[in-house]
């Protein structure tokens, strides 16, 4: 394989946008998590939701910080490296991307102000308003660019003149045909991926002996969360599906690992793909079930990657393993869900040990599925940066060299590693302070607390700070 311009460009964005991507996957559900730990807390008074509350927006605030961070190299990097693809269709999308920061970004990070330092200074009502609004901003977020990215694998609502793109109705630009389907299933994807994450947190504090009552919380909140949320992203990825197969019919041969258009096609479960080949080797595979879940007919037809040129498919390994490690994923959240729900039922939900180290392990199991499904969109498109219109090859800048992407490049791996890195270390002492604990600035300024002793009661917790005996501060610090 030759060493491009082109092919650099394309491993720089891609490693840009696999790590930017995680922090999304994680912000937007952990802000609907705090949203709805504030409402919970104004509206009952239980002061366990205010802690956790607390404490995942410490988390929330890093996470968020690191966001901002590694997704203000993207616009610079379609400058950079995509100035073709810019030139072409920025009188189409460029304005949804600009709505991007000046809609969501802007009310993201006006009201987490409020949000973080507000405690004290706002009603309860407010501070909680003030949570809504932060996750209002990462949901609209979240719309505006996978409004962008779907209007590049279903392109609508546009004109081509002379190789640019006029948009000739906004709305059909907005809501093209695949919009509806990914939107839903990503942010399902992002909701479930933070879920797990707090599932697993609180396992892990259950399997210490720390942190009982906010523990408890936690893996009961995420637990039936979870059991609603990862049956309606089965159905939601099987609607996907099915849009994928009107409009992206080559995609999904890819994902399927399937190279002759039949009726009745089987479903791959295990092969290794070979391009040159055109073929599968290793198969394992179920006759006439590809039909029955792609068609829901046994006899549908499936049109098979042979039916497109050589130069028209995407590489098809990548998008089938990608595929199929998402749907494996999928499976083992069931799992975990059912099995939890069969130890609730027998009240042993809080002390089965095996059970709570599997939900401790599977902590990053949505991170990886939500790479994977990104991995299947973005590969699956190619060779195609506007779906059908407009090719990669044709997208990059063209005075751009070998040398000058790989020195790029390497600035971005390390100062990601560096970022990445420091920010993780940060979440895991975070995690290790756990809930109830302030930190030695104590910036929330209600966040102090005994560890994994019982809720204080109502009064101590009022907007105007209690005086505390001596002895009580004593303790306190000892704890921490």
């Amino acid at each position: 394989m030759q060493v491009t311009a082109l092919l650099l460009s394309r491993v720089q964005f891609a490693w840009v946008i696999a790590l930017h991507i995680l922090l999304p996957a994680f912000t937007v559900g952990l802000s609907c998590y705090i949203a709805t730990l504030e409402v919970l807390w104004w509206a009952t008074g239980r002061d366990v939701y205010r802690r956790l509350s607390a404490f995942w927006l410490r988390i929330f605030a890093v996470s968020f910080g690191m966001g901002v961070v590694s997704g203000i190299v993207m616009p610079f990097q379609f400058g950079t490296n995509w100035s073709r693809f810019v030139a072409a269709t920025a009188n189409t999308i460029g304005s949804l991307m600009a709505y991007e920061v000046l809609v969501a970004f802007f009310l993201e990070s006006a009201f987490l102000g409020v949000l973080l330092f507000g405690r004290k200074r706002v009603p309860r009502w407010a501070h909680a308003m003030s949570a809504i609004f932060v996750a209002l901003g990462t949901l609209l977020s979240s719309f505006w660019i996978l409004a962008v990215n779907s209007w590049m694998q279903t392109p609508s609502g546009y004109t081509l003149i002379d190789g640019r793109f006029y948009p000739r109705s906004m709305l059909d630009v907005i809501f093209n045909p695949s919009f509806p389907f990914r939107l839903a299933h990503t942010v399902t994807a992002f909701v479930v991926t933070t879920a797990f994450v707090v599932l697993g947190v609180g396992a892990h504090y259950l399997l210490k002996g720390r942190a009982q009552e906010e523990s408890r919380v936690m893996v009961k909140m995420a637990l039936f969360f979870l059991a609603v949320m990862v049956p309606v992203q089965i159905v939601l990825g099987d609607a996907h599906g099915l849009n994928t197969l009107k409009y992206q019919p080559v995609k999904l041969a890819a994902m399927e690992g399937l190279w002759e258009t039949g009726r009745g096609v089987r479903a791959t479960l295990f092969a290794i793909p070979d391009d040159k080949e055109e073929m599968n080797h290793l198969e394992v595979a179920i006759p006439k079930l590809g039909s029955i879940y792609l068609t829901h007919d046994p006899n549908g037809l499936v049109h098979g990657l042979k039916d497109w040129p050589r130069e028209d498919r995407p590489v098809v390994p990548i998008v089938f393993f990608a595929f199929h490690l998402m749907v494996l994923i999928a499976v083992i959240m069931l799992g975990i869900v059912a099995r939890g729900l069969t130890l609730w039922r027998g009240r042993r939900l809080y002390t089965r040990r095996g059970w709570l180290a599997t939900c401790r392990l599977a902590m990053p199991v949505g991170f990886i599925a939500v790479l994977a499904g990104w991995t299947t969109t973005e590969a699956g498109r190619q060779p195609w940066t506007v779906y059908g219109l407009m090719r990669t090859a044709d997208s990059v800048t063209p005075s751009l060299t070998t040398a000058n992407v790989a020195l790029s490049l390497a600035a971005y791996v390390i100062c990601y590693i560096v970022i990445f890195g420091s920010g993780l270390i940060l979440l895991r002492r975070l995690v290790h302070i756990g809930p109830g604990e302030a930190p030695a600035d104590g910036t929330d300024g209600e966040g102090s607390g005994q560890r994994g002793r019982a809720a204080r009661p109502l009064s101590a917790v009022s907007d105007k700070p209690a005086v505390q005996p001596l002895s009580v501060d004593a303790d306190m610090r000892r704890d921490t």
